[in-house]
């Protein structure tokens, strides 16, 4: 099984130590050289300088064939950015993050990204959801009612040239992400504009797609 964590503190260091005494094949990313090089005279060539947030840096990862994706930063909004490229663009079926701000929590939730908020229980809760290689135990993602969906920006859209708070979204809807057409991922900050192609990411209730849908392409 191949995973690959973002994040080469002690929490990265630790997890992937233990992942490969379980003979599974690791991958750490950091942007901070001294820690790639501690990992790499540690554990051998089983970690990068780079940033898990950059659809690059992913793709010469090879996160096309990992089974999970953990991002473990100390930043909410880099784990989440980075879940939602490897499990939209890549299409990592698992995706773990850390989350240091409870507040965040329904967010991810929403996203169908498991959360970890305990540095304690990370390793035992890896171990009960990672068997012996190469099988795979894979949680039933926590139903809230809601679903996530993406949506390529045609050229027609009334919605290119304008932030998301300026759309007229659908009740409930939640824009957590947009992917522009070279994979650089935005966040949907204010003064962020819709662009063509971009691939937005989103979470609303099933019955409400449509209108969510239409809102965005005016189709």
């Amino acid at each position: 099984m191949y995973v690959i964590i973002v994040g080469g503190g002690r929490l990265g260091f630790r997890l992937a130590q233990w992942l490969l005494s379980e003979s599974h094949e690791v991958l750490v990313i950091d942007k901070r050289q001294e820690l790639v090089d501690r990992i790499v005279a540690e554990m051998g060539s089983v970690a990068i300088v780079g940033d898990g947030c950059e659809g690059k840096t992913l793709e010469s990862a090879g996160a096309r064939r990992a089974d999970i994706f953990i991002s473990l930063t100390s930043e909410d909004e880099d784990n989440l950015v980075a879940c939602q490229i490897a499990r939209h663009y890549f299409k990592i079926p698992r995706t773990i993050a850390r989350v240091m701000d409870e507040r965040s929590e329904p967010l991810f939730q929403i996203l169908g990204i498991d959360i970890i908020n305990s540095t304690n229980i990370i390793l035992e809760y890896i171990k009960h959801e990672l068997p012996s290689p190469p099988v795979m135990h894979l949680l039933k993602e926590q139903d809230m009612g809601m679903e996530v969906v993406d949506v390529t920006i045609p050229s027609s859209s009334a919605v290119i040239g304008k932030a998301v708070s300026e759309i007229s979204l659908p009740e409930g809807a939640m824009v957590a992400l947009i992917i522009r057409r070279d994979s650089t991922p935005v966040l949907p900050q204010d003064g962020v504009l819709i662009e063509e192609g971009d691939q937005v990411i989103a979470a609303i209730s099933p019955e409400n797609e449509p209108l969510l849908r239409s809102a965005l392409t005016g189709k």
